[in-house]
């Protein structure tokens, strides 16, 4: 048991190492009650991410029906595929093996990133691409660094650049990351594309748990039964021992 704790305690540096660098994630600040954020969300989803990732353990018709949309404007407005059904699972069309060898690996399937990755670290990934020439496509990302995707969103954003300001440090003079600015060629300023991701990342924890709202709205009613049963309960011994006494 000794040499056990002593083993976990050798490898904790190490982890850390692989956990990457530490970047201050910003809030989301996602509301799944906004429908029209959701819908919003879903249509970026569907014209910038669908072409590589899918969300497979949904349906399109859960998806209209979650987010109001109704089945004829879902099927011509956010899906692509000639043959798929209103009642399909949402996978796409681009094979593994193409995947694979254009990304290094085969693109993740995101219906539950929100839950593994958190919707404030998703809000701050898509927020910290980065031009960076060295890389294959151009660009890096202070969240996640060497990424080994595109910058999908650049149409809307920009291309984006690291920021430094220089600080005075230890008497020195050191250039402190600061944040990231667009060179305002996208088709939306910095406001309006923190809200275009931030709609994103809403629909994609509405993805992670559709039930999400509904599991909510039950919660509260379970514990209002579950006070009044114990007030009943209460009662109830009451009466039982007025008895005894």
């Amino acid at each position: 048991m000794k040499k056990l704790i002593v083993m976990l305690f050798a490898l904790l540096p190490s982890l850390a190492m692989a956990a990457g660098p530490s970047v201050p994630l910003d809030k989301a600040g996602n509301d799944l009650t906004d429908k029209a954020s959701l819908q919003r969300g879903a249509q970026t989803f569907m014209n910038y991410c669908f072409g590589c990732h899918a969300t497979q353990y949904q349906r399109y018709e859960r998806v209209a029906t979650d987010l109001g949309i109704p089945a004829d404007l879902m099927m011509d407005n956010m899906v692509f595929d000639p043959e798929a059904k209103i009642g399909d699972l949402m996978v796409n069309a681009i094979p593994t093996e193409y995947a694979a060898a254009s990304f290094g690996a085969p693109a993740p399937d995101l219906t539950m990133v929100a839950r593994v990755r958190g919707s404030d670290w998703l809000y701050t990934y898509l927020r910290s691409f980065y031009a960076d020439p060295s890389r294959p496509f151009g660009v890096n990302n202070v969240v996640f660094p060497s990424v080994g995707m595109p910058h999908v969103l650049e149409e809307l954003q920009g291309v984006p650049t690291k920021v430094y300001e220089t600080r005075l440090i230890d008497g020195e003079e050191v250039q402190e990351y600061v944040g990231i600015k667009s060179d305002g060629t996208g088709e939306l300023n910095d406001e309006e594309y923190d809200e275009a991701v931030r709609d994103l990342v809403n629909f994609l924890e509405y993805s992670a748990e559709p039930m999400k709202l509904e599991r909510q709205r039950l919660g509260y009613w379970v514990m209002g039964f579950i006070a009044v049963f114990f007030v009943l309960t209460l009662l109830l011994k009451k009466e039982y021992w007025r008895d005894v006494h």
